[in-house]
């Protein structure tokens, strides 16, 4: 692909991913809650969830994406059910500063990842993104296997440094509350914010 089609996707993505949604909102009430180590599988979830919807862009999956339309819906309830789950636990955790920077193992990692692929494909921003605008940008006929890998390393390096701004400013704020006061009420307002994404991913 020619330079200036990769920096045109590459600039659509990033506005496009940095956009406020359910994915910014978990990350970082996840982030303020628990440390920017969690993030990392929750991130890696949404990045293959865009290599998904660019793949079914590819191979002119669209009809197909519009048939399972109904398995996609149980994907992203799936996803709203972990993401309820992660701010029950964030009500109800230990206002302890030192407990309050520990992950949990409850919060599996494979949870995380899941949560982060399942927001994607059942949110109809990416798929319209991928099955709609990808199409005006590049020239889907004439893309090589080549081609397709540049553009999922576009992927992965615009949501890393878009979604990984986002993780890193979050990580610098949660350190302003040491007191039990204040982590409680960083736990709870991530909960509610945690919540709110869930009802954003359940109702797209």
């Amino acid at each position: 692909m020619n330079m200036i089609d990769l920096a045109v996707f590459a600039a659509a993505l990033a506005l496009a991913a940095a956009s406020p949604g359910p994915s910014v909102i978990a990350l970082v009430a996840r982030t303020l809650a628990r440390g920017r180590e969690g993030s990392g599988p929750l991130l890696a979830g949404i990045v293959l969830g865009d290599m998904v919807w660019l793949a079914a862009a590819v191979l002119g999956l669209a009809a197909l994406a519009a048939t399972l339309g109904s398995l996609f819906v149980l994907v992203r309830l799936a996803a709203a059910a972990y993401l309820i789950y992660l701010a029950w636990k964030l009500w109800t955790a230990s206002a302890a500063p030192a407990q309050a920077a520990t992950i949990r193992e409850a919060d599996s990692r494979l949870g995380l990842f899941l949560t982060g692929l399942g927001m994607t494909l059942g949110n109809p921003k990416a798929m319209a993104f991928y099955l709609a605008l990808l199409p005006t940008i590049v020239d889907l006929d004439r893309l090589t296997m080549l081609g397709f890998a540049e553009l999922c390393a576009i992927i992965t390096l615009v949501l890393v440094a878009v979604f990984g701004s986002y993780v890193a400013l979050a990580h610098r704020a949660r350190h302003f509350a040491g007191s039990a006061r204040g982590v409680r009420l960083i736990n709870r307002a991530c909960g509610t914010a945690m919540a709110g994404a869930a009802v954003l991913v359940a109702t797209k």
